[in-house]
């Protein structure tokens, strides 16, 4: 638990319409008061993020989450089985918020962070905090509060509350559509939601690529190094044969490439450099250390990454999603 004074401090700031680094089970995000347009808008300026991408608001609880939002029948079943959780609730906005927080939607994504430190400062500010991941727009999310600092140095308060436990961005889920729609997924599964309110559908390709994003990652390049990323997709050995061509070409032509494989596959790469993202059994591994293995590649200065994909199944699928758009879906299929 984070001292209080630390707490204390950084509610201050946020009281003064600063912003502030705090950490979630997620990623770190960038706060600001939910109810000040000019605090808010500090967080677009200093992310460079574009203003039609609208923000999660967090909450301490189900009472704040009702003064901002409207939570119907499955909401309230959704935040009483997962919050506090990594799952974003996206419901009709109340009109208490600036317009720059929704992206002049009438609805609004709330969610109840599972991180004592988030929740201390969201109660001790007293207001919800509109908190978008705390790294420059576009680039990897920070798990680690040593991230935060790398890309905003001494300019930004930042609480170190350790690396984060998930690694992704929560799930977002649209309910306000007569039937909810999954807009970006997390480690709360599809599964897991149907088990709780019934029936619920994906967003498509073609939606994201069309529409007015309703969710945070939803419409612009995200979570991507300065490396070219590639996703190689099939049979483990096939993909293995597929990536070392591709790593042995990179060579020739004075790239430095890089190999990030499951534990499983390691023995198929020889001496070419690698990292371990995880193992087909357990998924969860990959989604905790992929933001800080494509932070890392870029510090080494990597040129080119090929991605073994991971199995598409619960969090794996979340894991996926990021990758896909890490590389701005540049996939190759073996």
């Amino acid at each position: 638990m984070t001292d209080a004074h630390i707490i204390e401090k950084a509610a201050h700031i946020i009281i003064e319409g600063g912003l502030v680094a705090m950490p979630t089970e997620t990623v770190y995000g960038l706060a600001a008061n939910a109810l000040d347009a000019e605090a808010v808008s500090r967080i677009f300026t200093a992310k460079g993020r574009p203003d039609d991408n609208p923000l999660i608001v967090h909450v301490d609880g189900l009472m704040m989450a009702r003064q901002t939002g409207v939570m119907n029948e499955r909401a309230q079943a959704l935040a009483e089985r997962f919050w506090p959780g990594p799952l974003t609730l996206v419901v009709k906005s109340l009109g208490m918020l600036p317009l720059i927080v929704t992206a002049g939607l009438d609805t609004v994504g709330i969610r109840m962070p599972d991180c004592d430190t988030a929740l201390s400062l969201i109660s001790a500010a007293g207001v919800p905090l509109a908190a978008p991941s705390a790294n420059k727009s576009g680039s990897p999310s920070p798990t680690t509060a040593a991230h935060v600092a790398k890309d905003f140095g001494d300019e930004l308060f930042v609480i170190d509350g350790g690396a984060c436990s998930v690694g992704l961005e929560s799930t977002v889920i649209d309910l306000t559509a007569d039937v909810p729609v999954i807009l970006r997924p997390g480690v709360v599964t599809q599964q897991m939601i149907e088990e709780c309110i019934g029936s619920v559908e994906n967003a498509s390709a073609e939606f994201l690529s069309n529409a007015a994003p309703a969710a945070p990652g939803m419409k612009y390049r995200h979570y991507a190094p300065l490396a070219m990323v590639t996703v190689v997709e099939g049979h483990a050995v096939s993909v293995a044969e597929a990536i070392k061509y591709l790593y042995d070409k990179d060579l020739k032509k004075g790239e430095k490439p890089l190999v990030m494989a499951l534990r499983e596959n390691k023995r198929y790469y020889g001496r070419r450099d690698i990292v371990i993202t995880g193992s087909s059994g357990d998924p969860g591994e990959a989604a905790k250390k992929l933001y800080a293995l494509l932070r890392a590649a870029d510090e080494q200065q990597y040129s080119r990454i090929y991605f073994e994909a991971v199995p598409k199944e619960g969090i794996g699928y979340a894991v996926m999603n990021r990758v896909y758009k890490a590389a701005s879906y540049n996939i190759v299929k073996v």
